[in-house]
């Protein structure tokens, strides 16, 4: 078996994943990041702009896909996703879509190390062209992750509401990563 070590960050739109994972990228680690905004953007290139809205499927499809793909290249050592294949899922209860049986099956057969939540933050919460949820939205979507990834039998740490680098600090602490 492969020594490698997963750490997932999860949470809604706007809490500072992406901050995190930049910051843990510029230590040094081994990180796969966030695919949805490029799964969007090349949708907006053939001119659909909210894939997600116009073909929830098809954007889920290619979510799934990619991020089973940053699972199966990692190599040795430790590495640090910026959402994760649960994720997939999870989204689809908070649209009420319903969830292929083969998403379930790629969320129990691919696992995490490690689970950090980051919490909904009002004050660095941002929308953007491919973020269109509301703060509201956001809340309920880390809900939804939270809850999902419990009922998976996660263990999941939730990260303080802090400076980038004292989350980044409790992250490598709690994960115990040298």
């Amino acid at each position: 078996m492969e020594n490698i070590k997963r750490i997932l960050l999860i949470g809604g739109p706007g809490s500072g994943k992406t901050s995190i994972i930049n910051s843990i990228e510029n230590a040094g680690y081994q990180v796969h990041h966030e695919i949805s905004r490029l799964v969007t953007k090349r949708a907006q290139e053939k001119g659909i702009e909210q894939l997600f809205l116009k073909d929830p499927m098809a954007f889920s499809n290619e979510l799934l896909k990619g991020r089973i793909d940053q699972y199966k290249k990692a190599t040795k050592g430790v590495h640090f996703y910026d959402r994760g294949i649960p994720d997939v899922p999870a989204y689809h209860k908070f649209t009420g879509d319903e969830i292929p049986e083969s998403y379930e099956q790629a969320s129990n057969k691919y696992r995490y190390d490690s689970v950090f939540f980051l919490p909904p933050w009002e004050e660095i919460y941002e929308s953007d062209n491919e973020r269109y949820e509301s703060f509201d939205q956001a809340m309920t979507i880390g809900s939804i992750l939270l809850k999902y990834y419990k009922d998976l039998d996660y263990y999941v740490h939730e990260v303080p509401k802090a400076s980038v680098e004292e989350r980044l600090e409790f992250i490598l602490n709690t994960a115990a990563i040298d």
